[in-house]
């Protein structure tokens, strides 16, 4: 019984992924997965599916039920008698089921066909852990091995003829107790930071912000999967930049003009005192709807050739579309494309263009 219900299980999960991969464009336009997102686990509507029930029936008369009932009732919480108050069709039924964020960033590497991320300079952070290789004959008792120690008494009990096959009962003594020994081991550890960055310039609609940090979140789950630590920096600017929190990062409201370059100082400037890049796997993402101050720019593109790019895994430059900004900027961190290899650029016209962004984004598997 508990194997089939295991079966069932596993058919559902692969139905609810099936939803989910086939309907992953409508999930990251829309958004709906962000504001459902809990510390491991992820609240997703799935319209038109069926949750499991237990149902009454007459198979094997098993169960521990009140009453009488028929074949096929369902054994769950009432569903409504398919009625609406003011129509005369019933309607559609929206449930939600939970994914975790692992299985949400399998999804969308198997939808994006996304290769998977090799971190650089994971060797460079050692930590010590605890691994059990071997059994010895004392120790504490949260260490006990009890197979090997019951096996040992049974042993003793049928040597001695002390073994009653009519009364199985097996005492151990102190000779029998068998421990788990233990070896300190050094492992590599995979750390990670992801730098933010986002212009919160006059120019800068609260729609593009909603895009940015739709476009986050995939991005923060994609990495999330392949490092044991991350970290994460949010930077906002116009004409300076400061470090803010996630709460700001999204719902800063600015005017004024941009200078880029405030932004990519200050990167550096986190970078070289918190994060070394031999030690830290570092990715940096900038957006913007492509408005510089012109004499920033020359500066702006010397600060991301010399200072940040040698440092980081992936620069991603992300241009939103504006009514009000240039968009110019877009042109000089294409022209960077073939010459460096760890710099992607992106268009971000609306958030229909989200998935192919993010595709652009991680495709490097750098």
């Amino acid at each position: 019984m508990g194997q089939k219900i295991e079966r069932d299980h596993q058919r559902f999960r692969k139905l609810v992924r099936g939803k989910v991969k086939s309907n992953l464009s409508k999930y990251i336009s829309r958004g709906e997965m962000i504001g459902k997102k809990g510390k491991d686990l992820v609240s997703i509507p799935l319209p038109q599916i069926e949750i499991p029930q237990f149902r009454y029936g007459n198979k094997n008369n098993g169960g521990g039920g009140q009453g009488d009932g028929d074949v096929g009732q369902a054994l769950g919480p009432p569903q409504g008698d398919g009625k609406s108050g003011a129509g005369d069709q019933p309607g559609g039924h929206i449930q939600e089921v939970e994914l975790t964020m692992e299985e949400l960033a399998s999804i969308l590497g198997e939808e994006l066909a996304l290769p998977r991320i090799e971190p650089r300079g994971k060797k460079n952070i050692v930590t010590t852990r605890d691994k059990y290789t071997g059994i010895r004959q004392s120790g504490p008792e949260s260490l006990r091995h009890f197979k090997r120690t019951f096996k040992r008494a049974l042993k003793r009990q049928i040597a001695a003829g002390l073994y009653d096959p009519m009364k199985p009962m097996v005492i151990p003594v102190r000779e029998d107790k068998q421990y788990r020994s233990w070896k300190e081991v050094q492992k590599p550890e995979s750390v990670a930071v992801i730098v933010y960055m986002m212009d919160v310039s006059g120019s800068m609609t609260d729609e593009q912000k909603e895009i940015v940090r739709i476009e986050a979140f995939w991005i923060d789950t994609w990495i999330k999967a392949h490092y044991k630590g991350i970290d994460t920096v949010y930077i906002i600017h116009d004409a300076a930049a400061q470090e803010v929190d996630e709460q700001t990062f999204y719902h800063t409201r600015e005017s004024g003009g941009t200078k880029i370059s405030a932004a990519y100082e200050l990167a550096d400037k986190i970078i070289t005192t918190r994060y070394p890049p031999d030690q830290w796997n570092i990715y940096a993402f900038h957006f913007s709807d492509g408005d510089n101050w012109g004499d920033d720019i020359p500066h702006c593109i010397e600060v991301l050739t010399n200072k940040l790019l040698p440092r980081v895994n992936l620069f991603g430059y992300g241009q939103v579309e504006s009514p009000y900004g240039s968009g110019e900027f877009y042109d000089y961190v294409h022209e960077m494309l073939g010459e460096k290899k760890n710099v992607v650029a992106s268009k971000i016209p609306d958030r229909e263009a989200i998935l192919g962004s993010i595709k652009e984004f991680l495709g490097t598997g750098r």
